[in-house]
């Protein structure tokens, strides 16, 4: 237990408190962008035997991402091998708790992430996968049109800096203007929603190779994020490159409250490969909302269904991970036929569209929703933030 008692461990077995603790720092606050064990949110762990009691305290009663917090202990703990039973006692933070959580957030606030242009209020969601051709960035833009369907307001930063896709997925061409100082993202209605995006498609050559390293990349993915005029948006969905370099490690730092939706196809070795680029958001800190399984099946035109590419993948990797399958995309030629189009399958009717729609509901709904954050976490960093300012505003004076 977490006050120094002993567990219950069988005798020579790793010490299984620990092992919960060390699964539960997976557990991010989106807003504070900080793992619930060093944010002292995680008061007691008891194990008994296969059973296990998890405290967890929350800085208000009311708080909107009690939910998320509760389902991502419930994945990260249940996954482990060994766990029967999972108890989740929520609890309130008392004053000295919640000081302490400022506090720390306070040196965050401060030491930590750089001002973006990007609301407060946007969640923000970074599609990644460990490597390339598994169809990341037609998921990505897919994901945004069916959100906008549901009258939302999203944007594409198509941080794929060497192998920009994102505007010829949509159909979108045109300059970047620059309205006092800041790139303006070009637009695209669908339906009662709209679609903002950022691409180097719209800056370069569709032929021509990007030939930059990684300060100038994460220098580019900066200004896309900071020097750009969003507006107000409900989600932010990122288009990062495949692998875990250097764009991947600069997003974490200034966007720390970026959550990540990981890409994979069924094969094995596409699994662990995507697993790598779940453990580098861990190991920055960024939750890891759920999975996406892509080309999951082919279905013929007589009606027989052929695993291609094996099955299974997308969920042994959310297993793994203690996160939800958020969604399974079949392998079909109308995905790529309409990429190629610049018109994507949400924006239409049948089967894939419905799958898609399907996806944002999840999303929208269970995933990631949208949160009145004004007594939760939000509002505590917007109180941290205020107080920074003010107290250097007040060490210059």
């Amino acid at each position: 237990m977490s006050s120094g008692s002993p567990t219950s461990s069988p005798p020579g077995a790793p010490d299984r408190e620990d092992e919960v603790r060390r699964s539960l720092r997976a557990v991010i606050d989106p807003e504070l962008g900080e793992n619930i064990v060093d944010l002292g949110m995680v008061r007691t762990i008891t194990v008994d035997g296969d059973r296990v009691t998890v405290d967890v305290a929350l800085t208000v009663a009311a708080c909107p991402l009690r939910t998320q917090i509760e389902k991502d202990v419930r994945g990260l703990v249940e996954s482990l091998d060994w766990v029967a039973a999972l108890e989740i006692r929520i609890a309130t933070m008392d004053a000295a708790e919640r000081a302490a959580v400022m506090a720390r957030a306070r040196w965050k606030a401060r030491e930590d992430a750089p001002e973006t242009s990007v609301p407060a209020t946007t969640r923000v969601l970074a599609i990644a996968s460990g490597k390339g051709g598994v169809g990341k960035s037609s998921i990505t833009v897919n994901l945004a049109v069916a959100l906008a369907r549901r009258g939302l307001t999203v944007g594409i930063l198509d941080a794929d800096i060497w192998g920009f896709s994102v505007p010829r997925l949509l159909g979108m061409e045109g300059d970047v203007e620059a309205r006092k100082g800041k790139m303006v993202p070009l637009e695209k209605t669908v339906g009662s929603g709209l679609v903002r995006v950022l691409s180097m498609g719209f800056l370069a050559d569709e032929e021509q190779a990007i030939m930059w390293r990684g300060l100038i990349l994460n220098r580019a993915v900066q200004q896309f994020l900071q020097d750009a005029h969003w507006g107000d948006l409900d989600y932010l969905l990122i288009d990062l490159p495949p692998g875990t370099g250097d764009v991947q490690m600069g997003l974490a730092r200034l966007l720390p409250r970026t959550e990540m939706l990981v890409v994979t196809t069924p094969p094995l070795a596409a699994q662990k490969v995507a697993a790598r680029a779940a453990d580098m958001a861990r190991k920055g800190y960024l939750r890891v909302a759920g999975v996406i399984e892509n080309m999951s099946d082919f279905t013929c035109e007589h009606g027989t269904t052929y695993a291609l590419f094996g099955s299974g993948g997308g969920t042994r990797l959310a297993h793994g991970l203690g996160v939800p399958l958020v969604g399974s995309i079949p392998l079909h030629p109308d995905l790529a036929a309409a990429g190629d189009a610049g018109r994507p399958v949400a924006l239409g009717d049948g089967h894939l569209a419905d799958l898609f729609a399907e996806l944002a509901r999840a999303v929208a709904e269970e995933v990631a929703p949208l949160l009145e954050t004004s007594s939760c976490s939000a509002h505590l960093m917007a109180r941290v933030k205020a107080a920074v300012a003010s107290g250097d505003a007040a060490s210059e004076g």
